[in-house]
């Protein structure tokens, strides 16, 4: 038996799941994911102005009693020695937010599912075709079994690597080699929170914030062909080189900051998939514009896509050719935004000029 859809999204992560509860209620959607979501990973800040997103799909509330933490300043050593600090009181849209991103995760797929989409975990796609009215057909492999399934549109949610699309047209083009080390763990007394926390050095760039049940997230963000790659790869290498940097040392030692064993390592660079929709296609999140996160914008980006592409889908499927060419022209400008402020944010620091990590970035400015 074939199951019949009118949109399949391959990915059910922040992207995936904010299209299908958008789309789901009048349409039908199903979800499809290799892996329920990952307790480890990176990616927990959520900016501010994704108060007006979740509200506009109705989930503000919804969000404020998952008890994630408010994030009500940032402070930075970045272009200088002395940290600066700047707060969100004068924003419109509140603080931003540090998550408890599995949690968040698990939420917005059950949101998804409860609004009407289907959800197969763990599945994936091993061959998607064409047939000759233009529909889409992909036999799906579902906890070992072989489902056929077709649709009229498929939905990248597969992330910055994702290769669903190459066979048909879009190319992905990587901008930078970033790369991520981290490492999760405890904090004990003066925790600091509430606070988003960065430091440059020559190598690269960290990261710290308190998250929600008196956890934090430690990060340093380097150039995969670098030397300082191999101490972002391991828990021992991140600590003794983030001991080595005073304002993050002094930070950790006053939260009282107690490591997991484990520790994570992932790509972070900025990439591109073009176009990001083409004849029955669209793509959304990491999928279609990944971004680095130094801007913090990555689940704001997999949430804003994730509506947009919904709404672009709804029209196609109507019948308005224009509407994912009509997407495809919002991702343009939206990556052309991004890569602006990059440039400026890096341009901010001249300490290491002749580094090869910041040499890199001035480059490109």
């Amino acid at each position: 038996m074939i199951v019949e859809a009118d949109a399949v999204v391959v990915g059910a992560g922040p992207a995936g799941a904010a299209f299908a509860l958008n789309l789901a209620p009048s349409r039908r959607v199903l979800m499809i994911d290799r892996r329920e979501p990952a307790p480890l990973r990176i990616g927990e800040s959520l900016a501010a102005a994704a108060r007006r997103l979740l509200a506009d799909m109705g989930l503000w509330q919804a969000f404020l009693d998952q008890g994630h933490e408010p994030c009500h300043a940032g402070r930075s050593v970045w272009g200088g020695d002395t940290p600066v600090e700047a707060d969100a009181l004068r924003d419109l849209d509140g603080p931003a937010w540090h998550l408890d991103r599995n949690r968040f995760d698990h939420w917005l797929r059950g949101v998804a599912v409860a609004r009407g989409a289907a959800l197969l975990v763990p599945a994936q796609p091993h061959a998607v075709e064409r047939d000759a009215s233009g529909a889409w057909r992909l036999d799906v492999n579902f906890d070992g079994r072989r489902l056929p399934v077709r649709t009229t549109l498929l939905v990248d949610a597969g992330g910055r690597g994702s290769p669903l699309l190459r066979r048909f047209g879009a190319e992905r083009l990587a901008q930078d080699r970033l790369v991520c080390g981290f490492v999760h763990g405890t904090d004990a007394g003066d925790r600091q929170s509430g606070l988003t926390q960065v430091e440059a050095e020559a190598g690269g760039w960290w990261y710290t914030a308190s998250l929600p049940g008196r956890r934090r997230v430690l990060a340093f963000h380097t150039d995969a062909d670098m030397p300082p790659a191999e101490a972002a790869q391991t828990r021992a290498g991140l600590l003794a080189r983030a001991a080595t940097l005073p304002f993050f040392a002094e930070i950790l030692a006053a939260s009282g900051f107690q490591p997991d064993e484990a520790a994570g390592f992932c790509a972070a660079h900025s990439a591109e998939l073009t176009p990001a929709a083409g004849d029955g296609w669209i793509a959304i999140g990491d999928a279609a514009s990944s971004f680095d996160p130094l801007s913090s914008q990555g689940l704001f980006n997999a949430l804003y896509t994730g509506l947009a592409g919904a709404e672009a889908a709804d029209r196609y499927l109507a019948g308005d050719a224009s509407a994912l060419p009509g997407y495809q022209a919002g991702a343009a400008a939206i990556r052309a935004a991004y890569r602006t402020h990059l440039s400026a944010w890096y341009g901010l620091e001249w300490r290491w000029a002749t580094q090869p990590f910041w040499r890199r970035r001035h480059a490109t400015a």
